[in-house]
């Protein structure tokens, strides 16, 4: 703890000196529809810093508010030129670490097994505040309205089956059925509805906000096992999360501070104006379906930042938890030191909260 706490008090420094600041334009009065305020400068002289952000997925809604804070020039106001890119085939902790991109979107699942492997990669924010994902089937099926109604499914997974069968296991002893009897079938990264009205497999796990809401779209009712519902079975972890390296912030602190605080000022207006931040990633990507990304964009307001006291905000107990779960589960031999895995020093307030202590 003395490390956080000396980190802390450094970035008060940091901010204070170098950064935007996100309180009251020049007249006293906040920016139009910006709930953070407008940015007046950022104090490091010279060009723009150039930055790349990498994603973890083709864009959606997981990343409006990047995408917001590029069209509403807080990114500029921070004095950086982000380029926002598309994943390639490495994992995202590969190529934030390998300097190629600074910042990244990964998962808490992922990132965890990086960091058990010594990657020095670091969490700046929970972009989603809980879990949304959830397990689903057609509505036409045999109902699914709790756990024990998915023993002797046929479950469509992506490749992880011994993270997915613990989450699976766990969610049926939670509700009194016998653990081991979903069939696994690994089915890689294919679209799963398809999947399921081809009878192929009963059962799929995916996020509510975008898949769930696109099947819904073309016509498709499905029964749904969220998450959050049980998590006194299951552990609630942060999926996506915001991710940059080490390396960045032992030697470039005031980029890092100065990309996360416009990044939450993106986050803060897509929750008070979904149906706008919808519309410049619309603009953004015009290739993706527009009713969807509104759709999806109104769903997630609430739960970016939820029950957390501002966007961003990772919790030692969640992190402690997930951890537990993987170690309880044998996915992970040992646990790792989650207090280097993630930092809320970055966020908006940190420095005046630190600067009070």
């Amino acid at each position: 703890m003395k490390k956080r706490i000396g980190l802390a008090l450094a970035l008060t420094l940091i901010v204070a000196a170098a950064l935007p600041v996100y309180a009251q334009g020049g007249d006293g009065e906040e920016s139009p529809g910006d709930p953070l305020g407008g940015a007046t400068e950022f104090a490091q002289a010279g060009q723009p810093t150039d930055v790349t952000l990498i994603l973890d997925w083709t864009p959606n809604t997981n990343h409006l508010g990047f995408y917001v804070a590029q069209a509403l020039g807080y990114f500029e106001d921070a004095n950086l030129r982000v380029t926002i890119q598309e994943p390639t085939d490495l994992l995202v902790e590969t190529v934030v670490t390998s300097g190629a991109a600074q910042f990244g979107v990964s998962y808490q699942e992922f990132f965890t097994y990086a960091r058990a492997d010594d990657v020095p990669v670091v969490s700046l924010a929970a972009i989603i505040q809980h879990n949304t994902s959830g397990f689903v089937t057609l509505a036409d099926q045999d109902p699914v309205s709790t756990p024990a109604d998915m023993a002797g499914l046929r479950y469509g997974g992506f490749g992880q089956p011994d993270l997915e069968q613990a989450m699976l296991n766990q969610l049926l002893v939670c509700d009194g059925a016998e653990p081991g009897t979903i069939e696994y079938i690994d089915v890689g990264f294919a679209d799963p509805i398809p999947l399921m009205q081809q009878d192929r497999v009963d059962l799929v796990w995916l996020y509510w906000g975008w898949s769930g809401i696109d099947a819904e779209q073309r016509g498709v009712e499905l029964d749904r096992i969220m998450l959050t519902d049980y998590l006194e079975c299951v552990p609630d972890y942060y999926t996506p999360i915001l991710i940059t390296s080490e390396q960045m912030i032992d030697e470039q602190p005031d980029v890092v501070a100065a990309f996360v605080q416009a990044s939450a000022r993106g986050f803060a207006y897509a929750i008070e104006n979904p149906a706008e931040a919808a519309g410049m990633l619309i603009e953004a990507v015009p290739e993706l379906n527009a009713d969807l990304v509104r759709t999806s964009a109104d769903w997630l307001a609430p739960q970016y930042q939820a029950d957390a006291p501002r966007w961003g905000e990772q919790s030692l107990d969640i992190w402690e938890g997930y951890t537990e779960f993987l170690v309880e589960n044998g996915i992970l031999a040992e646990g790792i030191d989650e207090e280097a895995a993630f930092i809320n020093e970055f966020l908006p307030g940190s420095a005046d909260a630190a600067a009070q202590e």
